[in-house]
């Protein structure tokens, strides 16, 4: 087991990710906290166990990167072969959804256009978009100002014609 050294706290996998794990796997089991540690403490030290030994069978074959075969090796070196069908279809899963992100992001690519250009194009578009729709409302509003002044003239000339009307009638009326 590893010891418990301060920098060992550093190389745990998170209590989250484990209470996670127990309650997908044992929904209606309740465990004990010092049962939940003991699973933590547990799955790092075969994490290490598996990754020491993978490294030495990768520095064995004078490799630089530790690869699932390394890990598979490792597995079967250590009295763990039972799982290694497994472990490969989890590692095929794995690649497979790996794939899968790798296409998405390279759709993208495959534009040959960089992101931070598309961003900036984005924004481009953005700002054309505000500018027509602050030109259109400008449009409406100086539309409703010449409809207005137009009733404010016809307003005008309209008394004005009868303020006229009435001057005449006055006129007549003196002669």
């Amino acid at each position: 087991m590893a010891s418990s050294s301060g920098n060992d706290d550093d190389l745990t996998i998170p209590r989250a990710a484990i209470n996670k794990m127990i309650k997908e796997t044992l929904p209606n089991v309740r465990v004990a906290n010092d049962a939940r540690e003991l699973v933590v403490n547990c799955c790092t030290e075969f994490i290490h166990l598996i990754s020491s030994e993978a490294n030495e069978i990768c520095n064995k074959s004078e490799k630089k990167t530790i690869s699932p075969e390394h890990v598979i090796q490792a597995l079967e070196s250590l009295g763990f072969g039972s799982y290694i069908s497994e472990v490969k279809e989890v590692l095929q899963e794995c690649k497979t959804v790996a794939l899968k992100r790798r296409k998405a992001s390279s759709r993208l690519e495959n534009l040959g256009i960089p992101e931070e250009e598309l961003l900036r194009q984005q924004q481009e578009l953005f700002a054309k978009a505000r500018q027509q729709q602050a030109e259109l409302a400008q449009q409406e509003w100086l539309q409703m100002q010449q409809a207005a002044q137009q009733a404010q003239l016809a307003a005008t000339a309209s008394a004005s014609h009868q303020a006229g009307s009435s001057q005449d009638e006055e006129d007549d009326d003196d002669i």
